[in-house]
């Protein structure tokens, strides 16, 4: 299934924001390089004393890193892409609910995602076809 992710020109923004955008992507695949372990608590120290972000800004966000990135728009992306979009989220002062774990169903496959407002951002299925392994929330230190 391909997924729609073109962001409109419209709200593309400016050429500073796409830096922005390429500079969260490039961290996003830095980082998706840590071990679970250390991957948790890096993201918990930069989700703590963050709000929760609203669904419609985080889908923002995770269609304006797939529209950068080829690498990130891809199911094997999900890991910098998930981190990514966390990431500009915690430039804005919030954070999503940052998730890892397994697809549910076939194919099975390690995955991670970002949720917001109770419902996972952008991806195909519904929460019933994931299981979480490992989460990161809004405000954890």
């Amino acid at each position: 299934m391909s997924v729609d992710m073109t962001v409109p020109r419209s709200r593309r923004g400016s050429p500073g924001r796409a830096v922005t955008v390429r500079a969260a992507v490039l961290a996003g695949l830095l980082l998706a390089r840590l071990s679970p372990r250390r991957l948790r608590a890096v993201l918990g120290r930069v989700a703590a004393g963050a709000r929760a972000t609203p669904y419609p800004q985080v889908e923002t966000y995770y269609r304006e890193v797939s529209a950068a990135s080829p690498r990130c728009a891809g199911w094997q992306g999900c890991l910098p892409r998930s981190i990514a979009v966390a990431l500009l989220c915690r430039l804005r002062g919030g954070w999503p609910q940052w998730c890892v774990g397994v697809r549910a169903t076939p194919p099975f496959a390690a995955h991670a995602w970002v949720e917001a407002d109770g419902r996972i951002v952008a991806e195909p299925g519904g929460s019933e076809d994931y299981r979480v392994l490992m989460t990161v929330g809004a405000g954890r230190g």
